[in-house]
């Protein structure tokens, strides 16, 4: 009796408090989505963070006089902030979920990942509660940033993975194709005042289309493909395989990038009309203007000055077109395939890299912390200015988080949050894991028992049948 109750009781869980309170170990802050083997990962996704902080804060804080250049350069190095970010998010998804396979049990991995990918997507919406356009505040919880994007791409690629790589690949390209018109259908149908399409532009657009789910979720699928071939190329460990991944990053960074430019695109509502990526746009000839193109309002920013008038923006270089999916895509492959070879194949590396490499590792936290001290400077800098405050700003930004990681261990940090909240997936994994054990083997018990008392019943029956064959 007493040895019964030792096991059900050395099945059960500590308590989840005492859980939580074990210290995390500092790799892990800086470390939970990094293919670790690999730093040209990291050290893009720091690189891609400084021009995210660069954007943000030039945004608020160049003056009137030099806030053109801010809609020129902003339009021009989109490439090197969000869609990179959000690109390099979905190829490290990969990592927080192959890892653990064969280790750990599915729902812990899954847990995990749900759990970080809902904290995101909470997270994500508060820094929605106050949003500015152009010169309007206004409130919507709900809205595709970046975080609440990342978030959901987080759980969505869970299940993709589970999709063959040139399913992916195909179901990918077609929605990039396709999403603008289905978006300019919503839009009209919201206008005519239909409820359903009103509800389905809602979900799909949202108040803050920045990164709208289509044809946003197609990095989901593209981004997955290759970071399962690092993720190959990672544990063969070897020059060849590393030669082999770059060259398949570079061919289709190529590939992409051309499309995107050259390729031909349908204009919108009308599918028998093709424009070519480079086909100049105004915010009056795309379906919603403004309102589902909000990165048109560069234009308008770059055309605040007296010295020249720019007709149009390409194509490729309006966030949310297929033309600018195509070539984001195409760039970010390129981007990492440079680094990759030069960091990992040739080893070169130096201080300001493995600055950049820490920056990646805790780019979450860089990423939500830097908006606090945005408010504190608003169109006061010319552009000479600004480029001293800002790089300064981005080195207090680094040091900040470095003494909070090192000598606080990151406690409160939103890569220990990530960390935390895995850890309650995993718990609650582990006990959906115990409990499951508990119905087995209390199932085998009861087989075993039937079987015995078939067996006895067979015993039973056959001495009198040995009798009358004798």
């Amino acid at each position: 009796m007493s040895s019964k109750t030792d096991t059900e009781i050395e099945m059960e869980s500590p308590p989840l408090f005492n859980y939580l309170k074990q210290e995390i170990p500092l790799e892990d802050l800086r470390d939970y989505a990094s293919p670790r083997r690999i730093k040209s990962i990291d050290l893009v996704k720091g690189f891609a963070i400084i021009f995210i902080i660069l954007a943000h804060t030039a945004s608020g804080w160049l003056d009137s006089e030099s806030r053109f250049l801010y809609g020129i350069l902003f339009t021009l190095l989109d490439i090197l902030g969000p869609s990179l970010f959000v690109f390099l998010s979905a190829l490290t998804v990969i990592f927080s979920i192959k890892r653990k396979e064969g280790i750990l049990h599915e729902k812990i991995i899954r847990n995990r990942i749900f759990t970080r990918g809902i904290v995101m997507i909470v997270i994500g919406m508060l820094t929605n509660i106050v949003v500015l356009e152009g010169e309007e505040v206004r409130v919507a919880i709900y809205g595709w940033n970046i975080i609440t994007f990342i978030g959901f791409s987080q759980i969505f690629s869970y299940y993709i993975l589970k999709i063959k790589k040139s399913n992916r690949i195909i179901i990918g390209i077609i929605i990039i194709i396709i999403s603008p018109f289905i978006r300019a259908i919503l839009f009209e149908g919201k206008e005519a005042g239909n409820i359903l399409l009103s509800f389905f532009h809602y979900i799909i657009t949202s108040p803050t289309p920045h990164l709208t789910l289509l044809p946003w979720i197609s990095i989901a699928f593209l981004g997955t493909i290759f970071g399962e071939y690092i993720y190959e190329a990672m544990n063969k460990g070897t020059k060849d395989a590393y030669i082999g991944l770059f060259r398949i990053f570079f061919v289709w960074g190529i590939v992409f990038t051309l499309i995107g430019v050259f390729g031909f695109f349908p204009n919108e509502l009308n599918l028998l009309e093709w424009e070519p990526g480079w086909a100049l746009k105004t915010p009056d000839s795309m379906v919603g203007g403004l309102s589902e193109y909000p990165h048109l309002r560069l234009l308008l920013i770059a055309n605040s000055q007296e010295y020249f008038i720019i007709p149009g923006m390409p194509s490729f270089l309006i966030r949310c077109t297929s033309a600018n999916m195509f070539y984001n895509q195409g760039t970010a492959l390129l981007i990492i395939s440079i680094f990759f070879y030069f960091v990992d194949i040739k080893n070169k590396s130096n201080n300001f890299s493995n600055v950049l490499i820490y920056f990646g590792k805790t780019s979450l936290s860089l990423f939500i912390i830097h908006f606090l001290f945005i408010p504190l400077f608003f169109s006061q800098f010319g552009i000479a200015l600004f480029l001293i405050i800002g790089i300064s700003y981005i080195g207090f930004m680094g040091l900040f988080l470095y003494i909070w990681m090192e000598y606080f261990k990151g406690v409160g940090s939103p890569e220990w949050m990530m960390v935390q909240l895995g850890r309650i997936g995993q718990k609650s994994g582990e006990a959906v894991k115990k409990t499951s054990k508990k119905v087995y083997e209390r199932i085998k018990k009861r087989e075993k028992v039937k079987k015995m008392e078939d067996f006895m019943k067979k015993l039973s029956k056959d001495p009198p049948k040995e009798k009358k064959d004798t």
